[in-house]
């Protein structure tokens, strides 16, 4: 066990998209997105994660104040930068929004928002949550050129990507994996510099999960298609407490 102090405890924040992913391919209701977050919460999980799409093809509007309404857990609600999503955002008030690229062909988040490109576009969009009292996230890749550019945003969370590092491990490259992690390390380690709490997540298992987790400026994983895919076998309880099993292993 961690002889950490609590508050070094590393949170693990479960994405329940395709939970309705599943229930949306014969359109009723089960399985139901809410009662994964119910698990979520009793296993000890630390917030939950939900994607609303512009094209609805998993979490649906209806099902985040449900969400909301079923766990006292904090809700990390991912979005595109729209109008639409940002209007949903700030009727909702999760406890943060994490701002996400999003084409429409791509069948998950492929690699990071450029903050740094779209600085002009999404300032006025980070403002108007963060007046909201939500607090806003960027999901960015591991590089300092898009760190500058969160902190010249004012985003409160940075969630590195963490893709790359998962294919190097894939493909048993272990020198990419190496400068992968100590990209992560290091950006982490600069975010928390300037006083942005640094988030890693996507692609992560149980395989590859513990190098992140020991990397010790990091607050947050965000985990979701890998424990939905582990539960059809092993149930959601316990895929999640296996995961919360290893990252408290290294911390």
């Amino acid at each position: 066990m961690s002889n950490h102090h609590a508050s070094h405890k590393l949170r693990l924040g479960v994405n329940i998209d395709h939970v309705a992913t599943i229930r949306n391919a014969r359109g009723g209701d089960h399985p139901d997105p809410v009662r994964a977050a119910e698990i979520v919460a009793a296993v000890g999980g630390d917030g939950i994660t939900a994607h609303l799409r512009e094209d609805r093809r998993h979490i649906r509007d209806g099902d985040l104040q449900r969400i909301q309404d079923a766990t006292g857990l904090p809700l990390n609600l991912e979005m595109a930068a729209t109008d639409e999503m940002l209007a949903i955002a700030l009727a909702h008030s999760p406890h943060a929004a994490c701002i996400v690229p999003e084409k429409r062909e791509e069948r998950t988040t492929e690699g990071g928002l450029d903050a740094a490109g779209l600085d002009n576009h999404l300032a006025p969009i980070v403002t108007q949550l963060r007046d909201a009292g939500i607090r806003v996230s960027l999901f960015i890749e591991a590089e300092e050129r898009q760190l500058d550019a969160a902190i010249r945003l004012g985003a409160d969370i940075v969630e590195f990507h963490t893709g790359e590092y998962a294919h190097a491990h894939l493909d048993g490259d272990s020198a990419k994996v190496t400068s992968e992690l100590k990209r992560i390390a290091d950006m982490a380690a600069l975010a928390v510099k300037n006083g942005i709490e640094p988030h890693a997540g996507h692609g992560l298992t149980y395989e590859n999960v513990q190098p992140i987790a020991a990397i010790p400026q990091l607050a947050e994983l965000n985990i979701g298609h890998y424990l939905i895919g582990e539960a059809i076998f092993i149930g959601l309880e316990e895929a999640v407490r296996r995961m919360r099993d290893l990252m408290d292993e290294v911390r």
